[in-house]
Parts: structure tokens; C-alpha cells; sequence
């Protein structure tokens, strides 16, 4: 009887190499104890833990439509004065003064946080511009709540509006923000915009600004006022731009 020899591929008896995919489907097959569990493990979906409804934190968007900015308030104000001042309108959850952490003085300004957006339109309607200690008071909603912000970090600048009644503003100190420098300014007009000059790509300030305005009447009044007034501590030099 002919023998018959039959030539058997070597690719039928040699495993092809495991690529990524075929190793993770071969986990797939093998017993529970042997690699079932880790192939789980790492399949398993999150689980995400939803709070309940009364922990759950607010947006901070909500945040900011009840927290506002009280500026050009006298020194001598304390936290607790300055909630009395917007207790008549609403619950006030939070009213802090803000103080200068080298000299302990008050910077004119402070933050209250009202229960409700609605109590905190009441009390812009009632106490914007009204006098305090002889002085007008701003009140208004803050642009934006930004926790946990990296504060090294450059921060984007609104745009400025340029017109030919502007200030130029010196001698700023380095804490002197965009927002301070316009609603410290805003007392003797309307404030188109206002800038701090600051080293391009850093959060550093030149200790320089410019305020912009909408008639000239506004500019000689802001001349006039606020040359060598103090603003976060030191005085400031104004003059036309």
C-alpha cells in the first residue's frame, strides 16, 4: 500500500503572535479564578454617586446671580454692619468686608451673598448709589464665580473699549484689578472701560491703567477727584490720556 505524507503549514500548529485585541478576548475564555475577574475589573463602568437633592451643590453660576460687590464703602465698616445694610432686603447669607493682608486696613470694598438672585436685585435697586458715611456705594452682581482658580495664571481681560475721553491711571498697586479699577471710577461717571496694564502672558501688573469715558465733562471730573486718592492703599496719579 502507497504511503501518502501530508505537509501540515507550520501556521496551523504555531499560534499567531497576541496582539492587544486577541489577548484581552482570550481572558474572555479562560476560567473565572484564572482571569475572568481581572478582565472585569477593568471593564467594569464607574459608578457615579449622585447626592441627594438637599447636598447637592449649587451651580456656580446660581452662586453668582446672589453675590455681589459693594464697593467705595467707608473704612470704618465692619462684616457685621455690612450685612445689617442688606438685612432690610432679604436673608443675607455672607457679608464680608475685604481687608489689605499687610496693613489690616479695609480696601473699600466687600462681597455680600444674598438667599435668593431676587432679594439680590432688591438690594442693587435700593442701595446702589445711595450714601454711606458720606460716601456713594456700588452695588452690583459680580461677573463670575471662578472657585478653585489657579491664581498664578494669567486671567482674561474684558475687552476694552477705547474713546478719546480717557484717564491715564499710575502708581497702582499690584493688586488693583480690571473690575476695582473700573468701579472705583465709576463715582464721578459713566465708565465706558477700563484696563490694568499688565506684563504680557502673566498675571503681573505694570502698575498702570487707563479708564475710558463718555464725555469730556466725565474725564475732568475723574482728573479733578481721584488724582493722588488712595486706592488698595497707596495714592494714585490721574491724569488725560
Amino acid at each position: 500500500m502507497a504511503t501518502t505524507t501530508t505537509t501540515i503549514s507550520s501556521s496551523l500548529i504555531t499560534p499567531p503572535p497576541l496582539t492587544h485585541r486577541t489577548r484581552t478576548y482570550c481572558r474572555c475564555l479562560l476560567p473565572p479564578a484564572a482571569g475572568l475577574s481581572l478582565w472585569a475589573r477593568r471593564r467594569r463602568p464607574a459608578v457615579v454617586v449622585v447626592a441627594s437633592s438637599a447636598a447637592v451643590l449649587e451651580a456656580p453660576e446660581e452662586v453668582a446671580a446672589r453675590k455681589l460687590y459693594v464697593g467705595n464703602i467707608p473704612r470704618t465698616v465692619t462684616n457685621d454692619e455690612l450685612a445689617a445694610m442688606f438685612a432690610e432686603h432679604g436673608t443675607v447669607e455672607r457679608a464680608e468686608v475685604m481687608y489689605d493682608k499687610y496693613t489690616n486696613r479695609s480696601r473699600r470694598f466687600g462681597f455680600v451673598t444674598m438667599s435668593t438672585p431676587e432679594e439680590a436685585n432688591a438690594a442693587i435697586e435700593s442701595l446702589n448709589e445711595t450714601e454711606v458715611g458720606g460716601r456713594k456705594i456700588k452695588v452690583n452682581v459680580t461677573e463670575s464665580f471662578l472657585p478653585n482658580i489657579d491664581r498664578s495664571a494669567p486671567e482674561p481681560e474684558p475687552v476694552f473699549v477705547d474713546s478719546q475721553y480717557k484717564v491715564y491711571v499710575g502708581n497702582l498697586a499690584k493688586s488693583v484689578t480690571t473690575e476695582m479699577l473700573k468701579n472705583f471710577f465709576s463715582e464721578k461717571g459713566e465708565v465706558l472701560s477700563a484696563t490694568v496694564s499688565r506684563i504680557p502672558g502673566t498675571s503681573k501688573s505694570k502698575g498702570y491703567g487707563f479708564v475710558t469715558f463718555s464725555s469730556e465733562k466725565e474725564v475732568e471730573a475723574a482728573v479733578s477727584t481721584f488724582n493722588n486718592a488712595e486706592l488698595e492703599g497707596q495714592p494714585i496719579r490721574v491724569n488725560k490720556a
